[in-house]
């Protein structure tokens, strides 16, 4: 298979690349990706150097939205995973439909979309399945729900073989500083103090990046087109009880806390059920949230020049 992949110099979408040429993911041994990256900031090459020499390997410095490179794209290729995102609409519902025409005109026989969890919203108890409402809270989650509902309305008015995964909360290596573990990581590991948003009760489902690429793999060869698959972590944190692991992880105490006010649109809970993926196509997370965690943090304490001159604010 050959596979088009957006946003492959990313967090998750660089994991997808690596872990495909290295043949570790199932369905997938053997085959050629191309990257597609217009590397703005959390797009890094340097999250594909150690399979930058590869000869299945080609990578396009470049934006989906634009239609022409994505014609051009799509007609080498038999299936793309959709990595690609940014804060505003412009890649996330723009870009989708840019791609979502090219991928139509090509035939591909899949097109996964890596959505977010967030797009159900605040779950104040119980967990989001692939039927609950889209109730998104911030602009962001917003675009992601509407790049979901492009991507089935192709599926269901032009048949193009479309499938959704929308995974919880996903740390690991090479993960950009602007989220809860990586931030307080680069800020505990040079000695600053790390930022508890509101009382920290807000609460989230962990998930490795490993799991989530085998996830993804699983979908884009066996997942059922139209369909929609909710990938879970492996374990339930509030902020608080994170960060308290993280200043263990790192010798500190709580006099690196620094108290800072909820952000506009934080919901108070987020938890996805995952029993369709489990039923369906067998997948289960592997990696406990312990040891994730520990490979997670001695990865950044060990790749200092990786994270030292991006911002952790």
């Amino acid at each position: 298979m050959d596979v088009l992949v957006t946003g492959g110099a990313g967090f998750v979408g660089s994991h997808f690349v690596r872990a495909t040429l290295a043949g570790t993911l199932p369905g997938l041994e053997g085959g050629r990706v191309t990257v597609v990256d217009k590397l703005t900031y959390a797009g890094n090459f340097d999250n594909l150097a150690e399979v930058a020499h590869d000869k299945r390997l080609d990578f396009v410095p470049g934006d989906v939205a634009d239609a022409d490179l994505t014609a051009a794209l799509m007609r080498k290729h038999d299936a793309v995973v959709h990595f690609a995102a940014e804060r505003d609409a412009t890649t996330n519902v723009l870009g989708t439909e840019v791609l979502l025409d090219a991928a139509l005109t090509r035939n591909v026989v899949r097109f996964v979309v890596v959505s977010d969890g967030s797009v159900y919203g605040d779950v104040s108890s119980g967990a989001s399945t692939e039927r609950s409402p889209l109730n998104p809270t911030t602009p962001y989650a917003a675009t992601k729900a509407s790049a979901d509902l492009l991507a089935l309305a192709y599926h269901r008015t032009h048949g193009l073989p479309a499938t959704i995964v929308r995974p919880s909360n996903t740390y690991g290596s090479h993960q950009y500083p602007d989220k809860l573990i990586p931030r307080s990581l680069a800020r505990l590991l040079s000695g600053r103090t790390v930022p508890l948003h509101g009382d920290g009760s807000a609460v989230r489902d962990w998930l490795h990046v490993y799991d989530l690429t085998r996830a993804i793999a699983m979908i884009l060869t066996d997942g059922r087109p139209g369909e929609i698959y909710n990938v879970g972590g492996s374990v339930e944190l509030s902020d608080r009880d994170l960060t308290a692991l993280l200043l263990e992880q790192c010798g500190a105490t709580w006099d690196s806390v620094e108290q800072r006010p909820a952000p506009a649109g934080h919901d108070a809970r987020h938890a996805l059920d995952d029993d369709k993926i489990r039923q369906e196509l067998g997948w289960r997370p592997r990696v406990e949230f312990d040891a994730g965690l520990n490979t997670t943090v001695r990865w950044y304490r060990d790749n200092h020049a990786w994270w030292q001159p991006l911002p952790a604010d």
